[in-house]
């Protein structure tokens, strides 16, 4: 791939006819054409025929083309005729056509020896055949073949230039080329990571949904059988993929055809097209032209974010919104994505800021998103592997994130460990103006071996939403919605108008207090009322969590108790109102 300002290198975009082709012509067939050396050879490819008269027509050939002679001015002397032969295949033609009758009547042994070591097919011609006929329809066939090649070549790069000024998304480029080429196209960051793959336009072979080794690089063995005659596209994806999902394949399948991303000097990693059917343009130069515009693109995204943030998008999307066949098939798409599953501890979790982040206020949110990322990639490295991509349907901004973890790991296991980890990173990143109450909240989902145990891990921390911590390291506290089983029911319910009613009628009064104004409003009631149900049966340290002197705790009680009619002591008193927290929060 040369450098972006001057576009892909050039090649032939078609190579000529086939030897195999040119068999089949009735000008060649009338001839009684029988191959008598060089048969291995009979996939190359003739890009002219040139008529050779005498020995002195040998040296004007240029290499490819398609000979025919009928040996006119030929020496009959063996040594001559070896040395004739010698130089014809030297120029390296497509292939030679010697017509018998008239100057030979059997192929020249030094010809045919000659031929058939250097894998040049020599084709004799018992009939008479007009050479001038078969020249002709072999020049009107290779023009018409680079015609249409030009034309397809000059259509893929009119798509390629459309998308570009379109400023197409990454993974619908990789789409049309896919379309294109009628085969899978995947594109790797330099890494060797896919970032974008797409097998539209594939059928793929029936059974190509379950190679031998899906089933260990998945740990699953759920989901259906495919029907026997098709492969679903999705099912021919994984088979794709799982070139990959051991890392970037060290061979790729005979046929495939791969390239670099590259401009100025700097490569972004590298596309492949697998085996699929020939494409007039040439396959390769389609894919040239796709990196190409890729390079163009990546000049133009200096950060990289459609790249970073590509491949953990699609997987989360198809995680969470269930669109995928089998378990095995996300299996090899997580493995692709640079997120091993094969014998590994494998947990969801979200990441978040807590507080403020800038001095006088405010989240900033780039910033504060780029530094929580960053620290969380280091403290799983470097065994951990984790997939990142931002929960936009959360608030404040919060990272969902994939995690994947050697067996017997403690940071998958024990929440202390993790949050020391993730706290040493984090002070490592964070500038010296973040204000002292900002924290990471870290909501770790319980961990599992199978996939279906990521996608119910990752789907039940989303769900549960911000719970109190259950460790806490500096500036990093950790939730797991596993060891506060009642917070995690009530928060799935909290949504319905039931629970809401129940909620507002249970609190309302101390809501109402809170917001009003003037002498004996506080405002802190329902926080005064959750630090006492975090801690009933010791309303001192509960006065000391709420930050107050035990006398005016109590006194907050007292009015709390007053308020609600209700008495603190009583235990169904104390369930009814943190459910009633729970659901709030």
């Amino acid at each position: 791939m040369a450098a972006a300002r001057g576009g892909p290198k050039e090649e032939h975009v078609a190579e000529g006819i086939g030897i195999a082709e040119v068999l089949a012509l009735p000008e060649l067939l009338a001839g009684e054409p029988e191959v008598v050396a060089g048969a291995q050879g009979l996939g190359r490819e003739a890009r002219w025929a040139h008529v050779v008269a005498g020995v002195e027509g040998v040296q004007l050939l240029d290499g490819g083309e398609l000979v025919l002679t009928t040996g006119t001015g030929w020496s009959r002397d063996a040594a001559a005729l070896t040395a004739l032969a010698r130089a014809l295949v030297a120029a390296d033609p497509a292939a030679v056509v010697l017509e018998l009758g008239r100057n030979f009547r059997e192929a020249p042994a030094p010809l045919v020896s000659a031929c058939e070591s250097g894998g040049i097919p020599l084709i004799v011609l018992r009939r008479e055949v007009r050479f001038v006929q078969l020249t002709q329809r072999i020049h009107q066939r290779v023009l018409a073949d680079q015609s249409e090649a030009l034309a397809a070549r000059a259509e893929v790069h009119a798509m390629l230039t459309e998308l570009g000024l379109n400023r197409s998304p990454v993974d619908y480029v990789i789409e049309r080329l896919a379309d294109t080429l009628a085969a899978p196209v995947v594109l790797e960051d330099s890494a060797g990571r896919v970032v974008a793959w797409s097998d539209s336009g594939a059928a793929g072979p029936a059974g190509a949904a379950a190679p031998q080794d899906r089933g260990r690089i998945a740990g699953d063995g759920a989901g259906g059988s495919a029907p026997e005659s098709v492969v679903p596209r999705k099912a021919a994806a994984a088979h794709a993929l799982a070139e990959w999902a051991e890392g970037p394949p060290a061979a790729l399948p005979a046929g495939s055809e791969q390239v670099p991303v590259e401009a100025q000097g700097r490569r972004w990693g590298r596309l492949t097209a697998l085996p699929g059917p020939a494409h007039p343009a040439g396959r390769r130069t389609v894919l040239e032209l796709g990196a190409f515009a890729l390079a163009l693109g990546r000049l133009a995204d200096p950060e990289g974010e459609q790249w970073l943030q590509l491949s953990s998008k699609r997987v989360f999307d198809m995680l969470l919104g269930g669109r995928y066949r089998r378990a095995e098939e996300l299996a090899v798409q997580l493995a692709a994505s640079g997120l091993p599953v094969r014998d590994r501890a494998l947990l969801g979790a979200t990441l978040q800021g807590i507080g403020d982040f800038a001095p006088g206020g405010g989240h900033e949110g780039p910033l504060e998103q780029a530094l929580l990322q960053t620290a969380l990639r280091r403290a799983v490295s470097p065994d951990g592997r984790v997939l990142l991509a931002p929960d936009r349907a959360a608030e404040p901004p919060t990272l969902l994130a994939l995690l994947s973890f050697p067996a017997g790991d403690p940071r998958a296991s024990d929440p202390a460990a993790f949050a020391a980890r993730l706290n040493r990173e984090l002070g490592m990143l964070l500038p010296a103006t973040t204000p002292a109450a900002w924290r990471a909240h870290l909501a770790l989902g319980p961990a599992g071996t199978r996939v279906r145990a990521l996608i119910t891990s990752l789907e039940q921390v989303r769900a549960a939403g911000t719970l109190d911590p259950v460790a806490e390291t500096g500036r990093v506290t950790v939730q797991q919605a596993e060891r506060q089983p009642l917070a995690y029911l009530v928060r799935g319910l909290s949504g319905t108008p039931e629970v809401q009613d129940f909620a507002a009628d249970a609190l309302g009064p101390l809501l109402a207090h809170d917001a009003a104004s003037g002498p004996g409003h506080s405002g802190d009631l329902v926080e005064v009322l959750r630090a006492y149900l975090a801690h009933p049966t010791n309303r001192s340290l509960a006065a000391q969590r709420a930050r107050l002197s035990r006398s005016v705790f109590y006194q907050r009680l007292a009015l709390i108790e007053e308020l609600l009619d209700v008495d603190l002591a009583d235990g169904t008193v104390i369930a009814t109102l943190a459910v009633a927290l729970l659901a709030r929060r």
